[in-house]
């Protein structure tokens, strides 16, 4: 286990509570060692004089299907790689690589590749296990979702699939579809997380859904069901339900686009930052100049345009992912939602390592949790990563690309 020693000096620490000013934090190997105001003297370390920028946990992305022009689903070692080096550069120290709905053969290859690449990866952000988003969907919530993929939860499948891979750490579905309930009560078994996506039940369903494990909403406000009229009358949805249930996480696609800034700020009004993990959704388009890509497979997957900062199907009728990276989504949360920037670091690092269950290694800055470090100007530019101790030698010269921001 390596020793060396790290000191970041002179910089604003974000705890999740605070700001602690003209702070210092110790490095020892891979770990977090001394967290203090002011200046102390640690012979022999490396220094980093942070110039009085914020030094702030690492960015914790728990839904992520690609970047740097390379998708997850593409299969190989090398996407993986590349796409963890890209969203470093911005600020994410941990990510849940995400699948999108396909051919059994396309997921088993991707599964078979994040094993390859989380051996190798040391010049990117740390892998936290896979995320299956779909293919248990209802098909009128299926968004981008390929519509040849979306069906009802197959027992033989699924259980044969976790058996063969234990890096599954969750898995997106529709509550309301038929075994989707026993399908929750497998994954929980397995210690695999159930979230609710892509999906059509009612507040009720939902509420079933939730008491048998499904206690988180992917994308918050996209994909799911909301207020209906059945003659005359008015029946609560999935967004609702997420509202109204207290202990259900939900996760928001803060890119400015999926969610307009109301939005975002009814959501935090009602669940609070430690109820809210910012995710990107970001697709193999972050990154990257605006034109047209694939979203998913390179071979097989959905043509998609990106324009005006955001993914789209190519006849515009639904979001395709967003193009968003992690720093963006907390200038963003700053600057559309009019948060602190410690609530919005919260929402980027500590509430996602809750969901996660890692948040005694990760998601703050704190005596023995890992050192996943990123240091920030105000206006939220990387000026250095670090992962588990290890200085990323890549930074985001360009800043972010940020989003014109509408009157509200």
């Amino acid at each position: 286990m390596s020793t060396h020693r790290l000191k970041i000096f002179n910089g604003n620490i974000i705890s999740p509570y605070r700001i602690i000013p003209n702070g210092t934090v110790v490095i020892t190997g891979e770990t977090i060692t001394a967290v203090t105001e002011g200046d102390i003297d640690i012979p022999g370390a490396v220094e980093i004089n942070a110039d009085g920028n914020y030094i702030s946990p690492g960015f914790i992305d728990i839904h992520v299907h690609g970047g740097g022009g390379h998708d997850f689903m593409d299969g190989d070692e090398n996407a993986f790689l590349k796409i963890a080096e890209t969203h470093a550069r911005h600020g994410t120290t941990a990510m849940v690589p995400t699948t999108l709905s396909s051919e059994r053969d396309d997921l088993i290859a991707t599964l078979e590749a994040y094993k390859l690449a989380d051996k190798n990866n040391d010049s990117g952000a740390q892998f936290l296990g896979m995320h299956i988003e779909g293919p248990y969907f209802a098909m009128n919530q299926r968004g981008a979702q390929d519509p040849r993929y979306i069906r009802d939860p197959d027992p033989e499948e699924y259980k044969d699939i976790i058996a063969r891979f234990d890096i599954i750490k969750r898995w997106s579905a529709a509550p309301e579809l038929k075994g989707a309930l026993e399908f929750a009560q497998y994954l929980k078994s397995h210690n695999i997380l159930p979230a609710l996506a892509h999906t059509d039940a009612t507040y009720e369903e939902a509420l079933i859904g939730f008491e048998n494990g499904y206690i988180l909403a992917t994308h918050l406000y996209s994909a799911m069901s909301t207020i209906t009229r059945r003659n005359a009358y008015r029946y609560a949805g999935v967004i609702e339900a997420a509202f109204l249930i207290d202990e259900m996480d939900v996760e928001i696609i803060a890119d400015g686009r999926h969610v307009p800034a109301p939005l975002l700020q009814l959501a935090l009004k009602i669940k609070g930052p430690s109820k809210i993990a910012l995710i990107t959704d970001a697709m193999r388009g972050a990154g990257m100049p605006e034109g047209e890509f694939i979203l998913g497979n390179k071979n097989s997957g959905l043509k998609a345009i990106v324009e005006d900062g955001v993914a789209k199907l190519p006849d515009r009728s639904s979001f395709a992912g967003s193009v968003a990276t992690t720093d963006r989504l907390v200038w963003n949360m700053i600057n559309l939602a009019k948060v602190s920037v410690t609530d919005a670091v919260k929402m980027m690092s500590l509430t996602p390592a809750r969901i996660m269950k890692v948040e005694n290694k990760k998601g703050s800055i704190a005596v023995g949790k890992d050192a996943d470090i990123v240091i920030f100007d105000e206006d939220i530019n990387i000026k250095r990563t670090i992962v588990k101790g290890n200085i990323l030698s890549h930074a985001n010269p360009g800043g972010i690309k940020k989003p014109k921001l509408n009157p509200i």
